[in-house]
């Protein structure tokens, strides 16, 4: 009936159960908690991509050699202009409406009395400073004035709390950083170009998270953390990473099957079903993380700090983000 082999079947079980509690959980905190106002950006919606590859090849398919390299900036120049083209248009909107007044049009009498509520700009009356900037960005003054965003802005003392609220997070992807670089520094001296100083005797490469093919996804998740924390709300900062790098859950994952002796001798004894004279307190399902929830006063520290990270955020998160109360 099922074609998968009992550890893929394993998996999807686990994760559609976890898919299932997740929906139980938040319809269940939506009704518990009361309503309440609450303003939200709505994220914006792409379009699926793909239609750029099959233009680039039907114009450059019968090109000469240099049809690879053509290729490849003609496909750079029409991923710029796709990605670039909508934020020029709107900044050049924008310019329009708040310094070029004879180009602006009439504000229905709601939104402005909305706006004299809550204290917003409107085009109408002085021309705010931005117009008058050799880059007239409305975003940059957007992100600056109302939402003082900038490099280093975010750190004062009453922004603490928000800094503890993304350590952990932090203190993952620095740790993981260090752990890749030290294992592997000349791969990381040379960007990647070069694995070993000799390459004579060619090794065998580690396998997992130490794999030199990591290095771009580690490089990556350095930066957005390096970004993340001196240019933005820091608060934001964990599901900024979670959302953008899968580093944030391969390294964990390393450290389980590095550091944790249960998981070891889990992945070495092979699965049985549960007979009737085991021994009592002690479980060992196929599922390893059950194995180690099930286990949990034997586990080592790192595995319950990890564990404990993870449940304990993804409870809270459905708990408070669903309704729009303050968590990142």
């Amino acid at each position: 009936m099922w074609p998968l082999d009992p550890s893929r079947k394993e998996v999807l079980r686990f994760a559609v159960s976890c898919r299932v509690l997740t929906l139980v959980l938040q319809a269940v905190f939506n009704a518990v908690i009361p309503d309440h106002h609450a303003e939200a950006f709505s994220p914006p919606r792409l379009a699926p991509s793909g239609s750029v590859d099959q233009l680039v090849e039907g114009l450059l398919g019968v090109l000469n050699p240099l049809r690879q390299f053509l290729k490849l900036i003609f496909s750079l120049f029409l991923s710029v202009l796709t990605l670039g083209l909508p934020f020029a248009l709107f900044q050049y909107y924008a310019y329009a409406l708040f310094c070029l007044p004879s180009l602006a049009h009439p504000i229905p009498e709601p939104l402005v009395q909305l706006a004299v509520d809550k204290g917003y700009r409107t085009a109408e009356g002085n021309k705010p400073p931005w117009c008058f900037w050799d880059l007239p960005l409305i975003y940059s003054y957007i992100q600056d004035v109302y939402w003082n965003v900038g490099f280093l802005k975010y750190y004062e003392l009453r922004q603490v709390p928000n800094f503890l609220l993304a350590t952990p997070m932090a203190i993952l992807v620095a740790w993981a950083t260090w752990t890749y670089v030290t294992t592997h520094p000349w791969l990381c001296l040379t960007l990647g170009l070069q694995r070993c100083k000799s390459s004579k005797t060619p090794e065998k490469p580690d396998p997992g998270f130490l794999s030199p093919q990591v290095f771009v996804y580690l490089i990556h998740a350095a930066v957005l953390l390096l970004f993340g924390g001196l240019c933005m709300h820091v608060q934001v900062l964990t599901r900024f990473l979670g959302s953008s790098t899968p580093i944030v859950y391969w390294f964990p994952a390393h450290l389980l099957q590095d550091q944790e002796p249960l998981l070891r001798s889990l992945e070495t004894v092979p699965w049985k079903p549960p007979a009737g004279d085991s021994p009592p307190g002690q479980k060992v399902p196929r599922n390893p993380i059950m194995g180690l929830l099930y286990n949990w006063k034997t586990c080592s520290s790192v595995t319950r700090y990890i564990l404990g990270y993870f449940l304990s955020y993804w409870l809270l998160g459905l708990l408070l983000h669903c309704n729009f109360l303050p968590w990142t």
